[in-house]
C-alpha cells in the first residue's frame, strides 16, 4: 500500500506553500503554519493573463464608433486640440477646428509638418476633402501667420453664383435666358478649379477669414447654385461629382427638399417660403417683419439640418432682413451685388460674382484667376 501510495505522488509532485501568522494568546505570542497545495506548474491566474494595455484617445474613440469607416484624427500644432476628433471615411471632413491664439492667425490643417511650414495649398485638409484614414488614424498639423502677414497677402475670395443650365450650346430662349449657363462652359470652369490649384473654403471658413481669424490661399474660391433647379441636379451635379469640387446649393425649402445629391453638395438656405414678391412688387424679405423672417428661416433651418447662411431671393434684403437673419440663428446672408469678399466684408451682406449665359471659360478666369 505505500508502495502504491509513494507511486501516486510521484506521479503528482506537490508543492507547498506555507503562511505563517502571529497570534497573541495571554500576553504571549504564539505562531501558527498553515499548508496549501498547489499542483505542479500551475501559474498564479494574475501572472497567466495577458498584461492589458489601456487605449490612446484616438483608439478609444474608433472602438467606441464601432464602424469599420470610423476615423480618429489627432491634431499637432501650437494650439492643436489635445483631444482626438472623429471622422468617417467615404465622406468629407465635418467640422475642422479653427483654433485661436492671440496675436496669431490660422493658417489651415495640412498632411505633414513640412507640408504646414511650407503652407502647401495642395496640401491643406479643410471640408472640401475626403477623409483617408490607414489603419484608421490620421495626424493634421497646424499653421499660423501673424495678423502682419495675412492683411499684406490682401486675400480677395469670389462666391460664384449659378442659376439654372442648358445643355444648349445656343442656349434657351426667354426673359430667363440669361441665368442659364451652358454645361459644356460649367464643365471648363470646374475643370479650371480642380486643376489649377483652387481652394475651397467652407462656410465657417469664410466666417473665420471674414474676422482675421483666418488665412486663405490668394486662389480661394466659393462655388454656389441659386434655386436648386432641377437642372442642376441633372446637369451640374455630375460635373461637380467629376471633379469633386465643394459646392452649395441654395434651397427653397418650401418647394423642394431632396436630400443632397453627392458630398460634394452642402445645402443651405434659400429660405422656406419666402422666394415670392411681398405687397411692394419686391421680395418677403424686405416686407416682413424681422419676427416673421426670423420664424421662416427657423422652419428652413431645421428642414437642411444647418442654419448658417442664407441667399437672398432676388437679392432683396435690408437692416430689418439682417436683424431677422441674425435672429434665426444664421452668421451670413449671401446677396447679388458684384464683388469679392475681404477681411471685415459684411458678413450679412456678402457679394457675388455672378455667372450667366454666355460667359466661358475666360470669362471666369477674368474675374477669378
Amino acid at each position: 500500500m505505500m508502495a502504491s501510495g509513494g507511486k501516486r505522488r510521484s506521479r503528482a509532485a506537490i508543492i507547498i506553500s506555507a503562511a505563517v501568522a502571529v497570534v497573541v494568546v495571554g500576553g504571549a505570542a504564539a505562531a501558527f503554519v498553515w499548508f496549501t497545495r498547489t499542483p505542479e506548474n500551475t501559474v498564479p491566474k494574475a501572472q497567466s493573463e495577458a498584461i492589458e494595455h489601456p487605449l490612446t484617445p484616438a483608439e478609444q474613440i474608433v472602438a467606441d464608433a464601432n464602424d469599420p469607416r470610423a476615423c480618429a484624427v489627432t491634431f499637432t500644432g501650437e494650439g492643436a486640440p489635445a483631444e482626438p476628433m472623429l471622422q468617417f471615411q467615404e465622406s468629407l471632413y465635418q467640422g475642422l477646428p479653427i483654433p485661436q491664439l492671440d496675436g496669431r492667425v490660422f493658417a489651415g490643417w495640412y498632411s505633414s509638418a513640412a507640408d504646414a511650414g511650407a503652407f502647401a495649398v495642395a496640401a491643406r485638409v479643410n471640408g472640401a476633402d475626403p477623409v483617408v484614414c490607414v489603419d484608421q488614424q490620421v495626424e493634421l498639423f497646424a499653421a499660423w501667420k501673424t495678423p502682419e502677414e495675412n492683411a499684406a497677402e490682401d486675400v480677395r475670395v469670389p462666391i460664384l453664383m449659378y442659376h439654372q443650365f442648358t445643355a444648349n450650346p445656343e442656349g434657351e430662349k426667354g426673359w430667363l435666358r440669361g441665368n442659364y449657363a451652358y454645361i459644356g462652359d460649367f464643365d471648363a470652369q470646374m475643370n479650371h478649379i480642380a486643376t489649377t490649384g483652387f481652394y475651397l473654403p467652407t462656410w465657417d471658413e469664410l466666417s473665420a477669414f471674414i474676422d482675421g481669424r483666418l488665412s486663405l490661399p490668394a486662389k480661394s474660391v466659393i462655388i454656389t447654385d441659386d434655386d436648386a433647379d432641377q437642372t442642376w441636379f441633372d446637369l451640374a451635379v455630375p460635373v461637380v461629382d467629376k471633379y469633386k469640387v465643394l459646392s452649395t446649393s441654395f434651397m427653397i425649402t418650401a418647394y423642394r427638399q431632396d436630400p443632397a445629391p453627392s458630398i460634394y453638395v452642402q445645402r443651405r438656405s434659400h429660405t422656406h417660403d419666402m422666394h415670392q414678391a411681398g405687397d411692394n412688387g419686391k421680395g418677403r424679405m424686405v416686407n416682413w417683419s424681422a419676427d416673421q423672417i426670423a420664424a421662416d428661416l427657423t422652419t428652413s433651418a431645421d428642414i437642411l439640418g444647418v442654419g448658417q447662411v442664407v441667399a437672398y431671393p432676388y437679392g432683396h434684403y435690408n437692416d430689418t432682413t439682417k436683424q431677422g437673419v441674425a435672429q434665426a440663428g444664421y452668421e451670413m446672408g449671401r446677396t447679388i451685388e458684384p464683388g469679392y469678399v475681404k477681411i471685415g466684408t459684411d458678413k450679412l451682406a456678402l457679394p457675388v460674382v455672378r455667372i450667366d449665359y454666355g460667359m466661358g471659360l475666360d470669362a471666369l478666369v477674368s474675374r477669378i484667376g
